[in-house]
């Protein structure tokens, strides 16, 4: 299963200005996998440390920054000769051990030709006191399910993925048939990596279903482990809401809609934690399209997102039917799973940060913006092929200078003051212009 991100890591490796890498992400998204993978094809050997239950290697991080002692105490710990230049050591599970994650400054500084690279959970909430984040001395990635592009690499369909990478928007069109019905299916097992790999094994979608659902369990059962019990309660309540939320046709969410009377005050924590974790996605209100868009976003008010499509129709209930009947899942929960979809598109796949918009005393609303290059895309998503985009022209209108683009089932379409991008494609930003 090959993931995009591995590109970055060869630069990486290349880079003689190189800093130790931490692949940042929540559980069960493939880190351990991907750093492995990566070692070995491109390293000599790998020495691979899981500070997980690794009490042996915490006391030896805990006494000091002594950084030949540490080599010293890793080669022990994986039986692996460490030789500068051609082995990998990966920390994993760095969280458990923050003052291994402190120590990758020390690294920097003291054997800077040392490739390290580290991979963990909850970093922004993990650091204790006496301990710090190594800021300005490593270099970091964030990893997220498979993006649509991926998923198509992993189940068979390269040469469509490489379709949708060049510029040819009518073939790419005129392949919508083929892309669709994948789209659906993606919809339904998402890009969890285990779910992946299991509708891939069997090519039954109750295999999918069933991974998505133990590791539903299994974040449930993390958000018990770290959080106390009414920070627990707390959490789980805002987690367990977000299809609700995702559901109504104004998705902004409301701390009213977790249980009757609820206070922003007492969920805020939860939020915070639900984003750190990597488990959800604040997209936030900006109240004017001006550059850069963080400038004006509004923190008061915001969607939550889940990180995976295929995750959300899990805790929804969605049921495998709706991938075979036709298109009605792209429509599902008022087209609430094609929301989801193209917010973890563009992170996962375009690198963009997205915001939204909405008009303070009016219906008008536009799903997202983002920002490339200095030019501002205001997006509307559209769930089925109907192509009227009366909020997306009234916004274009208001506001000029903008580059409107519409997101539907329906292939690119220019029009004198927008483009229509088919949903599929769109981690191909550069067929966006």
């Amino acid at each position: 299963m090959e993931r995009f991100l591995i590109s970055k890591l060869i630069d990486w490796k290349k880079d003689h200005r190189r800093k130790p890498i931490i692949i940042n992400g929540a559980r069960q998204v493939g880190k351990t996998w991907l750093l492995k993978e990566f070692g070995a094809k491109h390293f000599d050997n790998v020495a691979y440390v899981n500070f997980d239950n690794n009490e042996t290697m915490k006391l030896l991080f805990e006494e000091s920054y002594d950084i030949p002692r540490l080599l010293m105490g890793i080669q022990a710990e994986t039986s692996k000769r460490i030789i500068e230049g051609k082995t990998l050591i990966i920390f994993d599970e760095v969280q458990e051990c923050p003052k291994a994650l402190t120590s990758l400054k020390y690294f920097r500084e003291n054997a800077p030709n040392q490739m390290i690279a580290a991979a963990g959970s909850l970093l922004g909430l993990a650091v204790h006191q006496g301990t710090g984040y190594p800021v300005g001395n490593v270099t970091t990635f964030d990893l997220h399910p498979l993006n649509f592009r991926e998923f198509l690499d992993a189940t068979g369909n390269q040469s469509l993925r490489e379709l949708i990478d060049t510029n040819d928007t009518a073939a790419v069109s005129a392949f919508s048939p083929k892309l669709i019905p994948l789209l659906r299916q993606y919809y339904f097992i998402g890009g969890m990596p285990e779910a992946v790999a299991a509708f891939v094994e069997s090519n039954v979608l109750k295999d999918a279903r069933d991974v998505q659902n133990q590791i539903l369990f299994d974040y449930r059962r993390d958000i018990s482990k770290h959080l106390t019990i009414s920070e627990t309660e707390h959490t789980l309540a805002v987690w367990e809401s977000i299809p609700a939320h995702l559901g109504q046709e104004n998705k902004k969410f409301v701390f009213g809609h977790i249980k009757e009377g609820a206070r922003a005050k007492a969920y805020r924590a939860a939020i915070t934690w639900l984003t750190e974790a990597g488990l959800t996605t604040c997209v936030r209100r900006i109240s004017k399209p001006g550059v850069p868009l963080a400038a004006y976003a509004d923190g008061s008010s915001f969607k939550l997102f889940t990180l995976d499509v295929g995750l959300l129709g899990a805790m929804a209930g969605l049921d495998s039917s709706s991938v075979i009947s036709g298109n009605k899942v792209f429509a599902e929960f008022k087209g609430s799973l094609t929301e989801q979809y193209v917010c973890q598109q563009l992170i996962s796949d375009c690198e963009q940060q997205p915001f939204y918009w909405s008009a303070k005393n009016s219906r008008g609303e536009i799903d997202f913006l983002v920002q490339e290059e200095g030019r501002i895309y205001p997006i509307e998503v559209k769930a089925e092929e109907n192509l009227k985009s009366k909020s997306l022209r009234a916004f274009s209108e208001r506001y000029p200078g903008m580059n409107p683009r519409r997101l539907s089932l329906s292939g690119y379409r220019d029009e004198d003051w927008m483009r229509n991008v088919p949903l599929f494609a769109i981690g191909n930003m550069r067929s966006w212009k």
